[in-house]
């Protein structure tokens, strides 16, 4: 990753406290919990007791940061090439500067959850169908009902005699 990449990286060179805790200031513990679902943000909420669990959870640090970037700083989402790269790694297009923060509420982020969620089982019904078309293309073109080249074995089969059944 280039050093100019890095520059204009919010998150770089932030350290997880400050950024829990002006997302903290900004939006509150609820708001927090809601978008992340996170126990540490709806139990007994602290900066230190949230900070613990963070250190120990990678995937949660992960997620408080997109969170922190694609909400708070509302930087543009990753390209395809940068998708697969954790959000520090990432970087931006000198002179793309953070926005103001996204307005939120408990019921607005409940409402994106419900989209995202119902675009995904979209997407799974998609593929399940696509994967059970594409099986059920292949059971048809192996059916040998089906083939008119004939019988797929290359040993010769004996006539059928109806005075010998059974082929002895």
């Amino acid at each position: 990753m280039s050093v100019e990449l890095q520059r204009n990286n919010p998150l770089h060179g932030l350290k997880t406290e400050t950024l829990l805790t002006e997302l903290v200031e900004f939006y509150g513990w609820k708001i927090l919990f809601a978008a992340t679902r996170f126990k540490c943000f709806d139990v007994n909420p602290t900066i230190k007791g949230s900070l613990k669990f963070l250190q120990k959870t990678e995937w949660a640090r992960l997620k408080l940061e997109s969170f922190y970037l694609y909400r708070f700083k509302r930087m543009p989402k990753p390209n395809d090439a940068e998708f697969h790269l954790n959000p520090r790694e990432r970087g931006f297009e000198h002179g793309i500067v953070p926005l103001s923060p996204m307005k939120l509420t408990i019921e607005s982020i409940e409402l994106s959850q419900a989209k995202a969620a119902s675009a995904f089982q979209e997407r799974q019904n998609e593929q399940r169908q696509g994967n059970h078309s594409r099986q059920r293309r292949e059971q048809v073109s192996k059916h040998p009902m089906r083939d008119n080249k004939g019988p797929k074995t290359t040993k010769e089969e004996p006539k059928y005699d109806p005075s010998n059944p059974w082929n002895v």
